[in-house]
């Protein structure tokens, strides 16, 4: 029995390509990039090439890209970064739908520094209205944190539009686009910071970065050497900035076709799921293209996890980062629903490199699972 990997949400291979040109600076380009002679030159012209490329794939500046060791580092660099580093006031707003490393940053900020914050109102299905944010707003807001596409239910926010209204207080936007990268346009969103992640990409875990726009005041998470422009102190890791901008640059080019292709499949999963008598959760549209998340009525979600294993399914419940725990999911309980049903939730998201063939044979074995649960 072959099996079909349906987490991509939580990691996926890393590209040969991204490997092949890490390479060099893991042998013989190995020097330390701040040091002044020729070997660290090597080191210090390959950090900034990535930088550079990694940039061009944002549309920003090369000087707004900081390097760093995950998705989790970049989002509480932006985050507590900003805050503390801006002049104005101590008010913060997200909403109860972010990913931990979100959340767990700003109640950081709330505890040991005494900001106040406001979870901005959601609709059952996750999205978040113009209107919700500007009654969160208030004249002191000083950081507005809000996911580009979820990693739980899979809703798209338009942060664009969202970011320009926020501005108009004088807000800062950060936008965790960790789950967005490969999927989305991330070039003109208008926000003040963007974190990402390597291994959502195609570079190895312990990789990702953060956009920080222009010379904002930061206040950085880590003091040393000064590396990062002053942003992030440390012997840079050259290899895995050279690996994930290789990555974005590869997934950004094939972001349409990958769309166009996914999708469907998505969709071909999507309507077994509905056919078996289960509760989509988070939109339909606009959702995240490689995204499928929802609840099964009767079971527990980790049940019918370990039953689609047996049959050659590989999937989650939700975050990776929250895997273990027997509390349901925060950002389920957020949309309204009973605790017992969001302990019956299932995600399913495919990689760019799933085939028609393996989706069928998840389908197939989606719909057994499914169908003979709705059957009890």
């Amino acid at each position: 029995m072959s099996t079909v990997y349906l987490d991509a949400a939580a990691a996926g291979p890393v590209r040969p390509e991204a490997l092949e040109a890490a390479w060099p600076y893991l042998t013989g380009v190995f020097a330390n990039p701040s040091s002044h002679h020729a070997a660290g030159e090597a080191s210090a012209a390959g950090l900034e090439d990535a930088r550079a490329r990694a940039a061009r794939v944002l549309g920003v500046r090369r000087h707004e890209i900081v390097f760093t060791a995950g998705g989790t580092e970049a989002a509480n660099l932006a985050i507590k970064g900003l805050a503390l580093g801006s002049p104005r006031g101590r008010h913060l707003v997200t909403s109860p739908l972010e990913h931990e490393a979100v959340r767990e940053s700003v109640d950081h900020l709330r505890r040991l520094h005494g900001f106040a914050v406001t979870e901005v109102e959601v609709a059952p299905d996750g999205t978040i209205t113009p209107s919700a944010l500007r009654a969160a707003l208030r004249p002191d807001t000083t950081l507005v944190s809000l996911a580009l596409a979820n990693t739980e239910i899979g809703t798209i926010t338009d942060v664009r539009a969202l970011a320009a209204i926020a501005h108009e207080v004088g807000a800062l936007v950060h936008t965790d686009a960790v789950q967005a990268a490969g999927w989305l346009d991330l070039r003109g969103l208008g926000v003040d910071a963007l974190t990402l992640a390597g291994h959502k990409v195609g570079a190895p875990k312990g990789s990702g970065l953060a956009m920080l726009r222009g010379r904002l005041p930061v206040e950085p998470l880590v003091h040393g050497g000064g590396q990062e422009n002053g942003r992030r102190s440390g012997t840079e890791n050259v290899a895995f900035a050279v690996a994930l901008a290789v990555a974005l640059e590869l997934a950004e080019a094939e972001r349409a076709e990958r769309v166009a292709r996914i999708t469907p499949l998505r969709d071909a999963l999507l309507e077994r799921v509905l056919a078996a008598g289960c509760m989509l959760t988070g939109p339909r549209a606009p959702r995240h293209p490689g995204h499928l998340s929802f609840c099964v009525p009767g079971r527990s979600g980790e049940s019918v996890l370990l039953d689609l294993e047996r049959r050659g399914v590989i999937a989650s419940s939700g975050s990776a980062c929250a895997a273990g725990s027997d509390e349901p999911s925060p950002v389920l309980l957020a949309l309204g629903l009973p605790r017992e049903l969001a302990q019956s939730a299932v995600r399913l998201t495919l990689g760019g490199d799933v085939t028609a063939e393996q989706i069928e044979e998840a389908g197939r074995a989606v719909s057994a699972v499914l169908c003979a649960t709705m059957a009890r």
